[in-house]
């Protein structure tokens, strides 16, 4: 796969393709994967659930999002609503050559996964890995304290705290629960129970809401981004044996045992 991929203000969106083991490969199926805030395509909880997945078959789109990495785009202007029309723009590319689409989001990545898919049918199956879903207790607690315009995500220079970004999370947004509720495809979200970022009664209240029509794992001790190697080992088997199910079911696919 070679494509330009360009959202809807003609930035260029930087993106790695991976093809599926051949010997296992899972026809008509690509994986998406999304990062979270500051976050770009490369960082290890991105890349290390894509290549669990390539090893048993999986096709994987890891990009970042406009403003992140080496994407095109000011990170001043990286809302959620905004990174939405990223991930719009990469389906627009990849339904070309695929019939069935996961999606896997990691924190505010996983928050744009539930407000695409509440109202995109391409999206057939759902990931979130610490994913966030009150935005605005997010924002008002990780950056409260931070004057917008002026000071840092985290303190870090090259991720400036924008007005923009703020109002997007906490008036635009507020929260994404209302639109989990529509959500009626497989949804698989994974959590980890120290995580002090996206804290883990964000994944609670989508599982007490839609109760057995979503698959929730808790990894216990695991932090925000699974860092711990028996944490990440934990998170990448529970995705690849949930999607290996998921493809089985919606396409009688045959997996090998690896």
């Amino acid at each position: 796969m070679n494509a330009v991929i360009q959202n809807r203000l003609g930035e260029q969106l930087d993106y790695t393709f991976a093809e599926g083991n051949q010997s296992l490969r899972v026809n008509d199926w690509v994986v998406i994967l999304g990062h979270g805030v500051t976050g770009n395509k490369d960082r290890p909880v991105i890349v290390d659930t894509a290549n669990a997945l390539k090893l048993v078959g999986f096709d994987t789109v890891r990009f970042s999002y406009a403003g992140n990495g080496d994407s095109e785009g000011d990170f001043r202007d990286s809302t959620l609503s905004k990174e939405m029309g990223d991930l719009d723009a990469v389906i627009d590319e990849l339904v070309k050559s695929y019939k069935h689409v996961a999606y896997i989001g990691h924190s505010m990545g996983g928050a744009v996964g539930v407000l695409q898919a509440a109202k995109d049918s391409r999206i057939q199956c759902l990931i979130s890995l610490a994913g966030m879903i009150n935005t605005q207790l997010f924002a008002q607690t990780e950056f409260g304290d931070v004057t917008p315009d002026t000071g840092f995500m985290w303190d870090e220079k090259d991720c400036p705290l924008s007005s923009k970004y703020m109002h997007d999370l906490c008036e635009t947004v507020h929260n994404v629960i209302p639109l989990a509720d529509c959500i009626q495809i497989p949804w698989l979200l994974i959590h980890g129970t120290a995580d002090d970022v996206v804290l883990p009664a964000d994944t609670e209240s989508v599982q007490t809401l839609k109760g057995d029509s979503v698959d929730v794992v808790f990894i216990e001790g695991a932090d925000h981004s699974f860092n711990e190697q028996s944490h990440k080992a934990q998170m990448t088997q529970a995705v690849v044996e949930w999607l290996k199910r998921i493809a089985k079911e919606h396409t009688n696919t045959k997996f090998s045992k690896v």
